[in-house]
């Protein structure tokens, strides 16, 4: 279960450099290494986006151990390994940013996909609890949910299944990977916002 993981840092401290990795989420050794290797390379940690995500639909009936596991290792365990990799140095900083890739099927549940939900309801907690632990070192921690975007994770989506999902929202579209991105940029580099949960795409949920 492998995810590439990029050094946000440069970015937003105007910098040249660009670092391209690959990381196993789930392996707390190789998330302590990377970030160690992170500040090796660039001195700090400004940000780090937990994006790493993976689906393993089944109905209950059929959801085996191993595709239960998978889903909750790689969205929310990996998330909660690589925040644990850089809280420290975050936090010594007194400076940083940590963003959870979380989805709408947190708020309500998906059809098939209780692992993935779970998961993903899981990371809208991890981020409001790490919120309250590292608030005072002026350690911000949110999360994002993108909507449906044009990724790997949605490949195998019919067309049917994308108009469908475009039905579903007020605007009649999803979202693009280039709106998603330009929002998490610019919520990074805000100074007095955490704990919060932010949803990018049309689809109005239930206030309760």
């Amino acid at each position: 279960m492998e995810s590439w993981a990029a050094d946000g840092s440069a970015a937003f401290a105007g910098e040249a450099d660009s670092w391209l990795t690959s990381l196993d989420v789930t392996d707390r050794a190789a998330c302590q290494a990377l970030a160690k290797a992170a500040i090796d390379r660039f001195g700090r940690i400004d940000c780090l986006v937990n994006n790493a995500g993976v689906t393993a639909d089944g109905s209950l009936v059929t959801l085996s151990d191993d595709e239960w596991q998978k889903a909750l290792e790689v969205n929310l365990k990996g998330a909660f390994l690589c925040a644990q990799a850089v809280s420290r140095a975050m936090a010594s900083a007194r400076s940083g940013h940590i963003l959870n890739i979380s989805s709408w099927a947190a708020r309500t549940g998906t059809r098939g996909q209780s692992n993935y939900a779970a998961a993903k309801a899981g990371l809208i907690g991890l981020t409001q609890s790490l919120a309250r632990e590292l608030g005072s070192r002026n350690v911000r921690v949110n999360a994002v949910l993108p909507g449906v975007l044009p990724t790997g994770m949605t490949a195998k989506l019919t067309p049917g299944q994308f108009a469908d999902l475009s039905g579903a929202n007020v605007l009649g579209r999803i979202g693009t990977l280039d709106e998603a991105a330009r929002f998490i940029v610019f919520l990074a580099g805000l100074q007095h916002v955490s704990g919060q949960v932010f949803q990018l795409d049309s689809r109005i949920g239930a206030w309760t």
